[in-house]
């Protein structure tokens, strides 16, 4: 399999210091009691915000400090390709950054905060995609005073390297059983199949029918994921997707391990009691537990599919949380695993619903053998999945760090997990509102 070029670009190492006036002026916010921060602004990219620590002017900041990062973009082939592109309409590109003292938002109508100063730092990615390069490192003057030698400095490294991915899309919607192609430019090639069916919940041994040989403990281990909560009533289960690779032999998984139920008096998915989803892969004859997907459906304004990944080491480490976000039910978004920071979303648009994992300790030492293990060298981004709204036509398009593919088996867990998020956006719409015929099972007005 060959990747897809891809770009990261990286803002790191912030910090400010702002020489302190003998006799301050009432009406100066003072950086040492206030907060400061930053807002940085990439052409066709969201608008991101992010502290700025504050520096004592008397200290000097080391030349080559320990690296924090404050903000990622992610650029595509074509991305690059629209930022380097002449335009008598548009100047050269460049990383915009507006630096304020004072808090975010507004108090009584006005705003908190007082613009500081402006720094722009062109970008010149020609060569990235395969070589990094630091593009800007070191303190810069801003503000009013930046020509007289008493401005404020700011700190910044602005950093691009490659970061080549592996990019998956469905031809058809996870349900509906469709092939996966793999993406490169304009070359689209099969990888793999999608089977989705229904799991009798009295028989677990279905869910790996594909399967010749899963032991009796196995599937005694697996059963303790789900719950015995499946009652009648409002719930959708038996829920599953197996992966297979050209040859037919199933690569990856993903069960509906515990049933989606409106919660009581309701008719909605509950934070406090969701469904869950098992990523497996093949291992000896049987399927292996890689990955566990929780979802629910948020109230309130945020109304949209509330989610939790975290993987599973083995069967007697505790699981480590990787994603916890929210998918706007209405507008869709994007599934993101990235270990590296805040993203901005791989092609810039609508980042509403995307998801940063949350920065988490290792609790043991884990089989670095599986391709994802965010403790061992790799870090950064590892995959991201698109999500249509709800009632939309979806076909997830899914990219993968090259760093975290090193085997078929690999890709095609997390081409399962992003079929298992897609499918839980209809797992979880309100239970007034009907499935398509493809998601409902016969069995279910049987049992």
């Amino acid at each position: 399999m060959d990747p897809c070029p891809f770009v990261r670009l990286t803002v790191g190492n912030l910090a400010l210091k702002i020489p302190v006036a003998s006799k301050p002026a009432r009406s100066v916010v003072h950086p040492s009691l206030s907060p400061c921060f930053c807002k940085i602004k990439l052409k066709n990219f969201p608008l991101q915000t992010v502290a700025v620590p504050y520096t004592p002017s008397e200290n000097q900041f080391p030349d080559s400090p320990l690296e924090t990062l404050a903000a990622t973009f992610h650029l595509s082939k074509a991305d690059i390709d629209k930022l380097a592109a002449k335009s008598i309409f548009s100047a050269k590109a460049c990383l915009k950054i507006a630096i304020y003292t004072g808090r975010r938002g507004t108090t009584c109508r006005f705003n908190s905060s007082r613009l500081l100063g402006k720094v722009s730092v062109p970008l010149d990615l020609s060569g990235t995609e395969s070589k990094a390069c630091v593009l800007r490192n070191g303190w810069i003057s801003v503000g009013k005073e930046a020509n007289k030698g008493s401005s404020a400095q700011f700190h910044l490294n602005v950093k691009a390297e490659p970061d080549p991915r592996f990019v998956f899309q469905f031809d058809g919607e996870p349900e509906c059983s469709p092939q996966v192609f793999q993406i490169r430019g304009n070359i689209q090639q099969p990888v793999f199949t999608c089977k989705f069916s229904f799991r009798n919940t009295g028989d677990r041994n279905q869910r790996s029918r594909s399967l010749q040989s899963e032991t009796s403990s196995s599937r005694s281990w697996l059963s303790s994921f789900g719950s015995e909560r499946e009652r009648r009533g409002k719930e959708r289960k038996g829920w599953s997707i197996t992966v297979h690779d050209l040859s037919g032999s199933p690569v990856a998984a993903a069960s509906m391990v515990t049933p989606f139920v409106a919660s009581p008096g309701s008719d909605r998915v509950s934070r406090s009691n969701p469904g869950s989803w098992l990523i497996l892969r093949p291992g000896g004859g049987t399927w292996k537990p890689w990955g566990r997907l929780e979802a629910w459906r948020e109230r309130g304004s945020s109304d949209g599919l509330g989610y939790r990944f975290e993987l599973i080491p083995d069967m007697s480490a505790a699981a480590i949380v990787l994603a916890e976000s929210i998918l706007s039910s209405s507008k869709g978004g994007k599934f993101v695993i990235d270990l590296g920071g805040s993203s901005g979303g791989s092609n810039g648009r609508a980042t509403t619903g995307s998801a940063t994992s949350p920065a988490c300790s290792p609790r043991s030492s884990g089989d670095c053998g599986y391709g994802l293990w965010p403790f061992c060298v790799h870090r950064g981004f590892v995959m991201s999945a698109g999500v249509e709204a709800e009632g939309k036509c979806s076909k997830p398009c899914v990219e993968v760090s090259v760093q975290h593919v090193n085997c078929t088996e690999d890709a095609a867990a997390f081409v399962a997990l992003a079929a298992a998020v897609d499918l839980s956006m209809d797992a979880c719409r309100l239970f007034s509102q009907r499935l398509r015929k493809e998601l409902c099972n016969h069995q279910d007005s049987l049992d």
